[in-house]
């Protein structure tokens, strides 16, 4: 036993016990002293991807990307196979602003796992940098204040909860699941929002306004999607504002009509093709808000009928339209435009002033 216990003294520890001294410390929040431990492990045990990675980690736990960097593509070469170890290198080179590595590395974890959502997240930061869209509808709310405000697929009420005290708020969701009681100017209808439109006065619900702001969140399907709009329109006015969520996909698996993965924007994006198409008259920009997309219209005409009258036929035509349509140039083909918070208060500009909004048309 003496002569056992003085041979592993004289070999040192294996890598899977350097590697359990080095992840205790790391998991107990001791980063300086795992990062010592598990460089140490990785550079005894120089085939262990398992160390490389732990390493890598908790340098990027302190703050040092450099060096998680280069743990993190030791990693990589040790163990091509593992998605995890090529998005905590996009990780890393994200932190260290380059946005060219980071997305090179994002895409080969996604073509070993396309429904990671972590690694889809970050894509969807490095692909569209900039305010996120809750951030863009936060900033539309406080400074247009709307007087009126709808809201098609509520969720959890995260961006519900958004509009200012004083707008008058509908919500639209089938099952929703808000996280707190709705303030006193909201109300919640637990219906499909084809449902509302046919049984409801909306403009009775709105107290006799019309729909100053719209937000269509709703089934992710894009022919749901273009019922909403149509409904939508006839109730607002041409000084309105509609946005429209999901409006650029990030990878074809996620912009499908069968939800494959917790990240998912389904085909929404076929709408943005309806609208250039059908209806050239309004003013829509795709503004690059991540994770998926916000589309901005203006514009609006309460009596156009085009859409409406050839409903059934647009569904059948863009229905046939494959994902790769996109691919030749997917920015200009959905019209996006850089987030810019700036930018997008120009989009909006000619939105009704307070006085205008004090008085009910």
């Amino acid at each position: 036993m003496l002569s056992s216990l003085l041979k592993r003294l004289v070999r040192g520890p294996t890598a899977a016990e350097a590697l359990h001294r080095g992840k205790t410390a790391y998991e107990e929040g001791r980063l300086q002293e795992a990062a010592r431990l598990l460089d140490a492990a990785a550079l005894a045990h120089s085939s262990d991807s398992e160390c490389a990675a732990y390493a890598g980690l908790a340098h990027y736990g302190l703050g040092d990307y450099r060096s998680a960097l280069e743990h993190f593509e030791s990693a990589v070469a040790l163990a091509p196979e593992r998605s995890s170890y090529r998005f905590n290198a996009a990780a890393a080179s994200w932190a260290l602003g380059d946005r060219k590595a980071a997305g090179a590395r994002c895409a080969e974890a996604l073509e070993r796992d396309p429904c990671d959502v972590p690694t889809l997240s970050l894509l969807a930061r490095i692909t569209l940098p900039g305010p996120t869209y809750t951030e863009l509808l936060a900033m539309l709310h406080r400074t247009l204040s709307p007087r009126t405000y709808l809201e098609i697929g509520v969720a959890q009420g995260v961006s519900l909860k958004l509009a200012q005290a004083s707008t008058r708020v509908v919500g639209i969701d089938p099952a929703p699941q808000l996280q707190q009681i709705p303030g006193a100017n909201t109300t919640v209808h637990t219906v499909m929002s084809d449902d509302y439109f046919s049984t409801r006065d909306v403009r009775a619900d709105f107290g006799g306004l019309p729909i100053d702001m719209a937000f269509i969140d709703g089934a992710h399907l894009f022919e749901q999607a273009l019922k909403d709009f149509i409904n939508v329109e006839r109730h607002a006015t041409p000084q309105s504002v509609i946005l429209l969520h999901d409006t650029y996909p990030l990878t074809r698996l996620t912009a499908e009509r069968d939800r494959r993965s917790e990240f998912w924007s389904g085909d929404v994006w076929r709408l943005v093709l309806v609208l250039k198409k059908y209806r050239p008259d309004l003013s829509f920009s795709n503004v690059g808000a991540s994770p998926t997309g916000l589309g901005v219209v203006r514009g609006l005409d309460p009596g156009s009928h085009v859409l409406e009258r050839n409903l059934d036929a647009i569904i059948d035509e863009f229905m046939a339209v494959d994902y790769s349509a996109l691919d030749a140039d997917k920015p200009a083909t959905l019209g996006l435009i850089p987030n810019d918070s700036e930018a997008v208060l120009r989009l909006v500009s000619g939105f009704p002033t307070a006085p205008a909004r004090a008085t009910a048309e």
